[in-house]
């Protein structure tokens, strides 16, 4: 017997991988794994514009993953050279030190 993978399946996956990273912003507090969790989300909800995109039969939902996809790659450029730059200045990158912080 074959299980048919149909539109429910990749939706839930999508929901279990949103809800990972969104718990992991919760309760992490080192701005890299918090940065992983945002990744993590951001390609949730890429998954669910394909299934979208495949359910209702348009290209529509894959020219917004695109564009969804430049805008990560932008922010991971950004965001690990501020990591960086972080780690550079002290030993931890927990957000609660970088808070108190200044400069």
């Amino acid at each position: 017997m074959m299980i048919e993978v149909t539109t429910d399946w990749y939706l839930t996956l999508a929901a279990l991988l949103f809800s990972i990273g969104f718990i992991g912003m919760m309760v992490r507090r080192n701005a890299l794994i918090m940065f992983m969790c945002i990744e993590l989300m951001l390609n949730a909800v890429n998954l669910t514009f394909i299934t979208a995109s495949k359910h209702f039969g348009t290209i529509d939902a894959q020219v917004a993953v695109f564009f969804v996809l430049v805008v990560a790659a932008a922010e991971v450029v950004v965001g690990l050279a501020i990591i960086v730059s972080i780690f550079k200045k002290q030993e931890t990158a927990s957000v609660d030190i970088l808070r108190s912080s200044k400069g």
